[in-house]
């Protein structure tokens, strides 16, 4: 699975220990030594993926996940941090990276996770192997759920016909949510979703997930009605019109 990548990185020992890595799988590796240089490789090339150092010259790497998701692009972002904190890793996924791996990386762990990145989000949001007592409304291919319409085909999302943007991770949550409405999934299936069996990745992922959607797809992202949570177990998609109406009969 061959993809453009970018590589931001100003430590150059570092970019191009990543980028013979990178090249060792077949990808096509482009790489650039700041911030602007980094968007201004995005805007020109639309690339699959973007490895994105934080700590860098000319916007760092924070800035440049919030430019991007400001302009509506899709790109994959895996974030490179020295930053160990939780509460720093957590702002990177807000902002709409997608997964991030701590300094000092082991090299084969990063071509890992870039191949986990790549298979997750070149294929469909497949339904989910426990049973369930609902199914979506597909019409062409498009899920529906109530007012809220995914097209896994051409990676859009609207809202009562207002489209939505949404990151590759949160689509593919989102996705594979629609699939089964009504169903409670845990955090770690939708781990799976996001990430496959990748036992660095923190469950709180996904309720950053989770809020980042709510503030896009809910009228009140305090009080949701599509996107809900159940205490202890996870989240489930519902269609806020159906259960309105089972609530008044």
């Amino acid at each position: 699975m061959c993809a453009n990548i970018v590589v931001a990185e100003d430590d150059v020992k570092q970019a191009e220990l990543v980028r013979r890595y990178l090249e060792h799988e077949g990808h096509t590796v482009t790489v650039v030594e700041d911030g602007r240089a980094a968007l201004e490789e995005i805007r020109r090339g639309e690339p699959d993926l973007l490895v994105l150092d934080v700590m860098m010259p000319r916007a760092d790497g924070l800035d440049v996940v919030r430019i991007l998701r400001a302009e509506g692009r899709e790109v994959l972002v895996l974030m490179l941090t020295a930053r160990s904190t939780e509460d720093d890793l957590l702002l990177g996924l807000d902002l709409g990276a997608d997964d991030y791996m701590t300094k000092p990386f082991s090299p084969r762990e990063l071509m890992a996770r870039v191949r986990t990145l790549l298979r997750r989000n070149r294929r469909s949001g497949g339904p989910a192997t426990d049973s369930a007592p609902a199914a979506a409304v597909v019409e062409d291919e498009t899920l529906s759920v109530g007012t809220l319409r995914i097209d896994p085909a051409r990676h859009e999302v609207s809202v009562a016909g207002t489209p939505v943007v949404c990151t590759p991770g949160e689509f593919r949550i989102l996705a594979a949510m629609a699939t089964e409405p009504d169903r409670v999934f845990t955090r770690q299936r939708l781990l799976e979703e996001l990430h496959g069996f990748d036992k660095y990745i923190s469950d709180r992922t996904v309720d950053v997930h989770i809020m980042h959607l709510r503030k896009k797809i809910e009228h009140a992202p305090r009080r949701p009605a599509r996107l809900l949570t159940v205490f202890g177990v996870g989240y489930k998609l519902t269609d806020p019109a159906k259960n309105a109406r089972h609530a008044q009969s």
